[in-house]
């Protein structure tokens, strides 16, 4: 006969062992779920050969309008957000991807303000596009929102990846409207400097960002901040360089008429060589470092290069 106390003391070694295995097994999924999901979702689209399909152009549309499109659907519906990822997503913990897409989406965010400020009207007294108004508001969505945003209400709202949806079907009822002769694409160099500059700009804040993050520290591979500078960086100079090399070909009777088809060139090849960077760490370390070099120095200065030659186009559009 085994006493009640003995029975007790069964019962409780029992539990304690269930209790242990039932933890061994949750660790153990954790350990797999997370690194095996983080690996699964990682990916940075910086193909700088990324060519738009034969049914993506649209006979009479704008080309660069159609590499927005093709660059958000691609990033938000065919890859995944996962910018906006909580946790227990897997994606929640990756780095830099997120900031590659945040910085990309920006740079079609100021691309669609223009559109709607500059290329989408013949003249500033003219009426905005409605597409491209819409297109506009909803792209400069923050990217980080999910479906919850408890920090604003404890109600479900409207998720950044179904807000560039939104955006992106925007974009594409004004081309479908432009290609069908009512919409407008002015392709004026008055309009094509104006966005110029404001790139310029955009570029001129980044450069900001980089100079901040360099002089902040110099601990090389161990600085942990620095990967999520280069990579937000990287993305705006990605999505810059596939819209401006689409919009050189929308815009190619004004480069060449006004002869500014080789410094146009130069600054796509610095825009191009940025936006391909893709070392294995982000080093942040000393600008003349041995073992550990300065990446975003290095990134600053193409950005740097491409800027300036930016500024040379303008002023070769003015003439």
């Amino acid at each position: 006969m085994i006493s009640a106390e003995m029975r007790y003391t069964l019962h409780e070694w029992f539990t304690g062992k269930k209790k242990l295995v039932i933890g061994v097994v949750i660790l153990a999924l954790l350990l797999v779920f997370y690194p095996v999901g983080m690996m699964l979702n990682h990916q940075i689209n910086d193909d700088v050969d990324f060519n738009l399909a034969e049914e993506e152009l649209t006979p009479g549309g704008s080309r660069a309008v159609a590499m927005s499109i093709a660059l958000i659907e691609r990033e938000v519906e065919e890859t995944g957000w996962v910018a906006n990822k909580p946790f227990p997503f897997p994606s929640s913990l990756l780095d830099n991807m997120p900031n590659f897409q945040i910085g990309l989406m920006y740079a079609m965010s100021r691309f669609s303000i223009e559109m709607t400020d500059e290329l989408g009207r013949s003249r500033g007294s003219s009426q905005v596009d409605p597409d491209l108004d819409k297109a506009s508001g909803l792209l400069k969505y923050d990217g980080t929102i999910w479906i919850w945003e408890p920090s604003t209400s404890l109600l479900p709202t409207a998720s950044a990846d179904r807000q560039y949806i939104a955006g992106k079907n925007a974009l594409v009822s004004y081309n479908r409207r432009l290609a069908q002769g009512q919409a407008v694409f002015d392709r004026r160099a008055d309009n094509l400097i104006a966005f110029l500059d404001r790139v310029g700009a955009d570029l001129g804040s980044s450069s900001a960002s980089l100079d901040l993050r360099a002089n902040a520290s110099s601990a090389g591979w161990f600085d942990l901040a620095a990967d999520d500078v280069f990579y937000a960086t990287k993305g705006r100079l990605y999505g810059y360089y596939m819209i401006l090399r689409e919009l050189g070909i929308d815009y190619q009777d004004t480069i060449n008429e006004k002869r500014v088809g080789v410094v146009w060139q130069k600054m796509l090849d610095n825009l191009r060589t940025a936006a391909e960077m893709d070392p294995l760490i982000i080093s942040n370390g000393y600008n003349d470092g041995l073992l550990m070099p300065s990446h975003l120095a290095v990134q600053g200065f193409y950005l740097l290069r491409a800027r300036t030659q930016l500024k040379e186009v303008a002023n070769i559009l003015l003439k």
